[in-house]
């Protein structure tokens, strides 16, 4: 009887390598697919039977399961701005009729309808922006870009300049005369203001020394049915720099548009105290600023490591839009592998836990970028030399216990 259970235990030796050579093969096949976590088999032996004596006899090994490796893969740099990859072990969230899934791999893309899906359409789920504070609503919902295909025009409210003005220059022979401001100023710059419709409308800021240390600044709009010029006064003090302006920067002035636009429209004129100056060179402007643009279209989708999903716009606003969801697990051993580089979320995993790549510890969002296979080929073919050597012992075993059983039966002879 002993005998026929060798021949037990070597069947179970062979159907426990054959189903490893399984495992091992489909690690080798998957070794380009995107995000693809290799797996390994895990044996244990059968409860053994107890002899007289009370010695233990094994009776062969059993399959004890089938455990995922999600330690990190490498990463593959794209030429797609919406191919996406974790730095960490959270997982991007997908949905379809079916159910929501989770995955590792990040090759998405916007379909016909403007949605963020993978290459199966499974639609990836983001959250909203709280405009008032550009962070993330808590709400899972798919990146949908259908709103957000153009950006409304935003009428200027605040100008801002800083500039130096030469110190060396002598007061114009002529008094100010708006309708000669080139020849009775010493520096001009000109910036496009818009008003509510986004229209834009020019307007030329003419500077004119009026004594030591202080200056006269003037807007001229042409545009504009009322409020043009702007007049005001720079006060510099002995460093150089501007230690006043009027009207003081936070004073709005009204300027009137034609059209069915916003009128008045209150501009803000901030001439740079502090950081404006008059040294002795040339009259030069540092930098100048208007918080206002045009109507802009959506020309491409940008993604930062905060899984940011960003608008650029024609206008040049850049507007987010979404932030990418991510999902965290208290095993991930116990995910359940749903095919299509997905997985499902069984007992054994845990609920997911979703946030984003903004809160500390759940990782990085990298955009053109995937996330390779973590099969390391070497490793495999190594476990592939000793299942095969494990599976033809065991077929020894069964032969070798044939031949025992031969020789009983011979013994009739």
């Amino acid at each position: 009887m002993s005998v026929t259970s060798a021949m037990y235990t070597g069947i179970s030796g062979l159907a426990a390598n054959g189903e490893a050579m399984s495992v091992i093969g489909n690690n080798i096949s998957n070794v380009n697919t995107t995000g693809f976590k290799s797996g390994r088999m895990l044996f244990s032996d059968v409860l053994s039977s107890t002899i007289s004596g009370g010695s233990q006899i094994g009776r062969g090994v059993q399959i004890q399961g089938v455990q995922n490796n999600f330690g990190q893969g490498s990463f593959e740099s794209t030429q797609n701005s919406t191919d996406l990859a974790i730095q960490g072990d959270s997982f991007f969230v997908v949905q379809n009729d079916d159910g929501r899934y989770y995955t590792r791999a990040g090759a998405f893309n916007f379909d016909k309808d403007k949605i963020l899906v993978n290459p199966d359409g499974f639609q990836v789920q983001g959250y909203g922006i709280i405009p008032s504070s550009g962070l993330a609503d808590g709400v899972l919902k798919p990146i949908d870009l259908t709103a957000f295909a153009a950006t409304p025009p935003k009428q200027t409210s605040n100008v801002k300049m800083v500039v130096n003005l030469d110190s060396t220059q002598a007061t114009p022979a002529l008094p100010w005369d708006p309708t000669n401001p080139v020849a009775t100023s010493n520096f001009s710059t000109s910036l496009s203001l818009y008003d509510s419709q986004g229209n834009a409308h020019t307007a030329t800021v003419y500077f004119r020394k009026s004594a030591a240390n202080s200056w006269d600044w003037h807007a001229i709009i042409p545009d504009a049915t009322a409020g043009s010029p702007v007049d005001g006064t720079l006060t510099f003090d002995a460093t150089g720099a501007l230690a006043a302006q009027t009207p003081a920067a936070g004073a709005a002035q009204n300027i009137t548009f034609a059209g069915g636009v916003t009128a008045p429209q209150p501009i803000m004129f901030d001439l740079g105290v502090g950081a404006t100056t008059q040294y002795a060179s040339s009259s030069i402007v540092s930098s100048q600023t208007q918080d206002g643009y045009y109507q802009g279209t959506l020309t491409k989708v940008t993604i930062d490591d905060k899984g940011y999903v960003n608008g650029v716009y024609s206008n040049g606003q850049l507007q987010k839009l979404y932030q990418v969801a991510l999902a965290k697990f208290s095993s991930n051993n116990g995910l359940s592998k749903a095919g299509g580089s997905l997985f499902e979320e069984t007992l054994a995993s845990g609920q997911p836990m979703f946030s984003n790549a903004s809160t500390p510890g759940v990782g990085k969002v990298l955009s053109n970028s995937l996330e390779q296979s973590n099969v390391d080929m070497a490793s495999e073919f190594v476990k592939m030399i000793t299942t095969q050597r494990g599976y033809s012992a065991n077929s020894k075993t069964i032969t070798t216990a044939d031949e025992m059983l031969q020789e009983v039966l011979n013994l009739k002879r």
